[in-house]
């Protein structure tokens, strides 16, 4: 009984799947903080962009609707 216990501390074939798990779930938490922390300073330069492609000649909604 002693013995299966070492065997089974001493395996390392599951040490694989336990890094890709920590990977992905740092992958993954780096997906969701990044928009978090971007979109805030983002919103009110992109409330910016509409504004100034309505005035430049040329541009704005009659470009896009065909008018």
């Amino acid at each position: 009984m002693r013995n299966e216990i070492h065997k089974f501390i001493d395996s390392e074939s599951g040490a694989v799947t336990v890094d890709w798990v920590i990977l992905t779930s740092a992958i993954v938490g780096i997906a969701i903080a990044v928009p978090t922390l971007i979109l805030p300073n983002l919103l009110p330069v992109a409330s910016g962009v509409q504004p100034a492609l309505d005035t430049a000649p040329g541009l704005g909604a009659s470009l896009i609707l065909g008018q």
